[in-house]
């Protein structure tokens, strides 16, 4: 149908999910006003065996699902079918979600939490630069002696600096006048350090407070994730907005997770979640902490950077580049043009059609 804008279709009420609405809760529970409370007085030996057991108790959530919980996926096929059979077409074109045709995304990013990550930063950045990837490296900016020469190491290795905080207590979502006398202090680093990305300590939150973080992007909500302080997740494996925040959800589970609550010795989880998010066209986020790699978690870290070279397809970018990017297709439509689809709005020739269709209840794309 001539001039007939289409995009790939979402339903109205997706935020009830990508805003964690299902948990039906305040966001910052006295629970966890109670555990950052008591937290500085308890041995960090008895943290972890009080995680790990809780850990056992909360993988058996059935909803959030983990290690993958589908709910947006099944329901923008949903969608999909709506809409091709309202115009009888076997397909429906949109914007690829990634620019120049790639298939998926990722992004590497650390949150150091000590003084002890920042002296591993060397050792990371050079497993990384041997298999071509660069990373986000999210420093908490009065937790620890950091300097400027230490963020310029991460700079000139072609990587991005990002703020984790003013401290690292759990204190920014406590109250609203809490999150508002620390909203100029973030600012302030942000600018300094001629940062735009932001990731909460722990990764607290709350999305109703999510669009007033002066930043360009906020990664600080998992996709699934039932063993953090503040359980739950967006449930989304592609970026969203809070106003004019783009949120880039973390889409695995964090290094910390896998190897010290669960205490896996494999990446496992990473790679199956990771074959999925790909089957799926999506953003892998991973965080990395080096405050507690290991000579035999560096060797692990290292597999699964091997694992995602050998990805076909994949756009290996940092944080701040997939941000602007999901503003500028945001601002994009496919004009159907008898029958032709074309791409309209401000843009440059890495923006390039795909196409939906259905296979059984599943979308497929066609990205080409």
């Amino acid at each position: 149908m001539r001039g007939e804008v289409r995009t790939l279709p979402q339903l109205a009420d997706d935020s009830y999910y990508l805003e964690e609405r299902y948990r039906g809760e305040t966001v910052y529970s006295p629970a966890l006003s109670a555990f950052y409370a008591i937290k500085p007085l308890v041995p960090r030996a008895l943290q972890v065996a009080a995680r790990r057991r809780l850990a056992r108790t909360r993988v058996r959530r059935s909803f959030p699902a983990w290690p993958v919980e589908d709910i947006l996926e099944r329901r923008r096929a949903v969608a999909v079918r709506e809409q091709l059979a309202a115009r009888g077409a076997e397909r429906l074109p949109f914007v690829n979600f990634w620019p120049a045709g790639q298939r998926f995304a990722v992004i590497l990013t650390h949150d150091v939490e000590g003084s002890r990550g920042v002296q591993r930063i060397p050792e990371l950045l050079d497993i990384e630069r041997r298999h071509g990837f660069v990373s986000s490296w999210n420093f908490v900016a009065e937790g620890y002696p950091l300097t400027a020469q230490d963020r310029a190491g991460v700079v000139a290795a072609d990587c991005e600096v990002g703020l984790h905080g003013i401290t690292h207590d759990g204190r920014l979502f406590r109250d609203r006048a809490t999150f508002d006398e620390q909203l100029p202090m973030i600012r302030r680093y942000l600018e300094d350090w001629g940062a735009v990305g932001f990731r909460s300590p722990s990764t607290l939150r709350n999305a109703d407070w999510m669009h007033e973080l002066p930043c360009l992007y906020d990664s600080s909500f998992p996709q699934s994730d039932p063993f953090q302080p503040q359980a739950g997740g967006c449930l989304s494996i592609f970026p969203f907005f809070f106003g004019n925040v783009v949120e880039l959800p973390i889409t695995l589970d964090q290094d910390y997770t896998v190897f010290e609550l669960l205490r896996h010795h494999d990446i496992d989880l990473w790679i199956r979640k990771s074959e999925w998010i790909i089957s799926h066209h999506g953003l892998i986020n991973v965080i990395v902490h080096p405050d507690y790699v290991t000579r035999e978690r560096l060797a692990l870290y290292e597999q699964f950077l091997v694992f995602l070279r050998a990805q076909q397809g994949g756009w290996h970018a940092l944080p701040r580049e997939v941000a602007r990017w999901w503003s500028v297709r945001a601002q994009l439509q496919c004009l159907d043009e008898d029958g032709v689809p074309t791409i309209v709005g401000d843009h440059d020739d890495t923006a390039t059609v795909a196409w939906a269709r259905m296979a059984g209840d599943e979308v497929t794309y066609d990205l080409d």
